[in-house]
């Protein structure tokens, strides 16, 4: 049986970025392996709808961040598309959430690194060759020196709606459910983020025509934008993870929950569209909408007879309690990372924090080696906000390949930010004014002591 340098589980952009440029670099041998069959791959194909647009530019794709030149750039899809002048016409610097997906399947289709349909199963290590072992389902096994997990995060249900009957569904599935949700007398989308509004928006767009109450529930006090100011997007950086990682763990978990609206915030432009379309739909009669903020979901019931739901709400500032009735329920409650069962066999060999998650290196490793095993996008409570960000997937690729290799292949930026995020390491002193010799004065535009 061949051993590989590594192998990569999951194929999330994250991972699928490594593999675009990891598969040109003679000399290492990576395997990535994917659960769902080519047929089904995509990229949050639930919430791919018209008009839909990433929250970053398209330099943020698989590869330009680390490799302009790479065959495997959104540009050069744009090309073989037949796309890149309309692209260039449109003068939008945001790609369609349908081209990304596509692009992400253009992409998984031209690299011959990528293994579809292997759920793996059990990860094992041989001590004796030091040798990870990835079983995949019955039939596959493979070896490798090292492992980067890219599984990803898994949708997340609330407490107070899990195992509810009826029809509740996470916004990762909206698309498939969206016509039956539309026939339903009322909706209600619990959330706060993106996927959220966007599911609003697309809602409130036939609600006239489809004949339903549709009510937005979110516990934020306010329907925050996204913090896009170009100081705030050098927390993106090198030199903020190199701060973040530093602080003491407590303080990171803390900042972990304060800046939630750097990374899950609503574009501005989105929100001003729900406005636009709210105040033109307005015009003739009231809309039967109702948008709840500092509004705290804390319990949910289920009448069969009915078909309804009972919503147990609180206001998080006054302290009322209150409840709310409705058909259809939609859960924009974002995702969460869990560990893979599969890792349970090694889970020694991984460093875990007081919390009980991945004590994630500087250089994205987890194991006890801080060589063996990295870990892409689970990392916000020790990399910040750059944990989740599309356009930091290809510096912490850039860095895993120093790591897989031993050398730097792609150029790693170390610090680009103007401004600095921690106290200076020696406080700056003021020199005492010297006197100098006076100076005959110069022609005008011309330096003291320059050549007139």
């Amino acid at each position: 049986m061949s051993t590989h340098d590594f192998i990569a589980i999951g194929l999330g952009p994250f991972n699928l970025g490594l593999a675009c440029l990891t598969e040109p670099i003679a000399g290492l041998d990576g395997l990535f392996l994917e659960a769902r069959p080519q047929a089904d791959f995509g990229w949050h194909t639930g919430m791919v709808m018209d008009g839909t647009h990433l929250q970053t530019p398209f330099l943020c794709d698989l590869v330009t961040l680390a490799d302009p030149t790479s065959p495997y750039s959104f540009l050069n899809y744009l090309k073989q598309a037949g796309r890149l002048y309309p692209f260039y016409i449109r003068e939008d610097f945001y790609p369609l959430r349908s081209e990304y997906n596509d692009y992400c399947r253009w992409v998984a289709g031209r690299l011959s690194n990528v293994r579809f349909g292997q759920a793996v199963t059990e990860v094992r290590y041989d001590d004796r060759d030091e040798l990870y072992v990835v079983r995949a389902g019955e039939r596959h096994t493979y070896r490798a020196r090292r492992l980067v997990l890219g599984t990803g995060t898994q949708p997340h249900i609330p407490e107070a709606c899990r195992n509810l009957d009826g029809h509740v569904v996470h916004n990762s599935a909206y698309l498939t459910h969206r016509d039956a949700l539309r026939r339903k007398r009322s909706i209600t989308v619990v959330g706060s983020g993106q996927s959220a509004a966007e599911v609003y928006h697309d809602l409130l767009g036939t609600i006239e025509t489809d004949g339903y109450q549709l009510n937005w529930i979110t516990r934020s006090p306010r329907f925050f934008p996204l913090e896009y100011t170009k100081l705030t997007l050098e927390m993106t950086s090198p030199d903020y993870i190199d701060y973040f990682h530093a602080l003491p763990e407590p303080t990171r978990y803390r900042l972990e929950s304060e800046q939630k609206g750097l990374f899950k915030g609503i574009s501005a432009g989105l929100v001003n569209a729900i406005y636009d379309l709210l105040y033109a739909k307005s015009v003739d009669r009231p809309v039967p909408t109702r948008l709840l903020t500092n509004t705290a979901l804390t319990g949910a019931a289920h009448d069969e007879a009915t078909g309804t739901y009972t919503l147990d709400l609180r206001h998080e500032e006054q302290g009322r309690e209150f409840t709310l009735t409705t058909e259809a329920l939609v859960l924009a409650t974002g995702y969460r990372h869990t560990t893979p069962a599969f890792l349970e066999p090694i889970r020694d060999r991984i460093r875990w924090d007081a919390a009980g998650r991945y004590d994630v290196a500087r250089n994205y490793s987890i194991d006890v080696t801080g060589r063996g095993v990295f870990v892409q996008n689970a990392g916000t409570h020790t990399h910040s906000v750059t944990s989740p960000d599309l356009g930091m997937g290809a510096y912490r690729n850039s860095s895993i390949v120093r790591e897989l290799l031993g050398r730097e292949h792609y150029p790693i930026e170390r610090s680009i930010a103007f401004q600095e995020f921690g106290a200076p390491t020696e406080a700056p002193t003021e020199e005492a004014p010297t006197e100098e010799a006076p100076t005959e004065e110069a022609p005008t535009g011309t330096p003291a002591g320059a050549p007139a």
